[in-house]
């Protein structure tokens, strides 16, 4: 029997991930796996987000959690968006994120 692949949750776990690597030590790892396996442009944004949230840390501490929870909301929807249109990709989308989940 095949395994049901949910992508919202694919998406969501991926999301939340992503974001709370990009913050990190973690982020070189990532970005280096995500260009090798999404390419370019999902490398680009991984960088957007990672200059957002260090932007909002250093503004204030207030904003790094509303920062966060709106690139979370981003990357969920990106996310979304891309597995709909290139459902093959779910497989990588969730080695991806537990990749950074291991660390």
């Amino acid at each position: 029997m095949a395994a049901v692949i949910h992508q919202p949750k694919i998406a969501f776990d991926g999301a939340r991930a992503f974001v709370r690597a990009a913050g990190t030590p973690a982020y070189d790892a990532l970005a280096t796996q995500m260009l090798s396996r999404l390419g370019t442009d999902w490398y680009g944004e991984l960088a957007n987000t990672r200059q957002r949230l260090l932007t909002a840390s250093v503004e204030s501490s207030d904003n790094d959690r509303f920062t966060a929870d709106t690139e979370t909301s981003k990357w969920r929807v990106r996310l979304e968006d891309l597995l709909r249109r290139r459902p093959d990709l779910a497989t990588a989308v969730r080695e991806l994120t537990e990749a950074v989940s291991a660390r």
